[in-house]
């Protein structure tokens, strides 16, 4: 518990026993434009751990090196399907020396090109994907990273029969993949992250908390959903987050902001709140 007293500045943030945390897709352009004030900016708003992705073009030395300054760690880190499959010693080389504990495949790939690239994966291609990750899985663990899969809303999409995403917890060996659960994408999906917990206790290892406004017409799938800061949309974290600390070993919540209702600095702040209102 001492490495969670960050200079006792930011305790605990949620039920689960976590510290702040983030997902870098949220400060993306940011990022782009000055690193270090970005970074600054997520410390200052209470963050200390954050999950990698969209980092600009720099060694693993440097953004390494700018994490420390801004008392950051980067304990997990994203990476398409496509790139992993082509890069994979390379990814996990470059990820270990950033620290993570957790490389995390955002995206899915297919068995074979499509011709047609605007339709989602087939049944197979979800098979496919499922073996591969057991097969990443097995070697991360060779580098001591574990390897998981974060969903989108396609996972939930019936698909020749199958709901994809019960096709790949039911297909990857729970020693070598573990699953980063979107409650945000999951809630536009029309499912109930509480009721996949429930049902797949033990799988989740990590949680993406974001919000967004659902109105009552709203079709399950549709991305015709409003961004917002926690709290100012319709997903309720308490039963969430409440499942999860009965059925679930969470070692890391991120927010993510993936764009902005309110000036940049002001919405981590909002949402870093959100967070420490339940904490114990």
């Amino acid at each position: 518990m001492a490495t969670l007293s960050v200079a006792g500045r930011f305790a605990l943030a949620s039920p689960l026993g976590l510290p702040l945390g983030i997902q870098l897709y949220s400060v993306r352009d940011q990022m782009a434009e000055d690193l270090d004030g970005a970074l600054a900016a997520i410390s200052a708003a209470g963050y200390t751990e954050v999950e990698s992705a969209a980092l600009p073009k720099k060694s693993a030395k440097e953004i390494r090196a700018a994490l420390d300054k801004a008392g950051l760690h980067c304990v997990s880190a994203h990476h398409p399907f496509g790139d992993l499959h082509a890069r994979f010693d390379e990814i996990v080389a470059y990820d270990k020396e950033l620290g993570v504990h957790f490389i995390i495949c955002s995206s899915p790939g297919r068995r074979t090109p499509s011709s047609t690239p605007a339709e989602g994966p087939t049944l197979d291609d979800w098979h496919y994907n499922a073996e591969q990750f057991n097969v990443m899985g097995e070697k991360t663990a060779a580098s001591g990273i574990r390897f998981g899969y974060h969903n989108h809303t396609g996972e939930f999409a019936l698909t020749d029969g199958k709901t994809p995403y019960l096709e790949l917890l039911q297909l990857t060996d729970p020693k070598k993949v573990t699953f980063e659960l979107d409650c945000g994408w999951a809630m536009v999906a029309g499912k109930n992250p509480v009721e996949i917990m429930k049902d797949h206790p033990h799988r989740i290892s990590m949680l993406h908390v974001k919000d967004f406004k659902l109105g009552p017409d709203h079709v399950p799938g549709a991305h015709d959903v409003k961004v917002t800061e926690l709290g100012k949309g319709t997903i309720d974290y308490h039963p969430i987050f409440a499942q999860a600390a009965k059925t679930q070993q969470i070692k890391h919540a991120f927010v993510e902001q993936e764009s902005f209702d309110m000036p940049w600095k002001e919405s981590l702040k909002v949402d870093a709140e959100y967070l420490r209102t339940f904490r114990k």
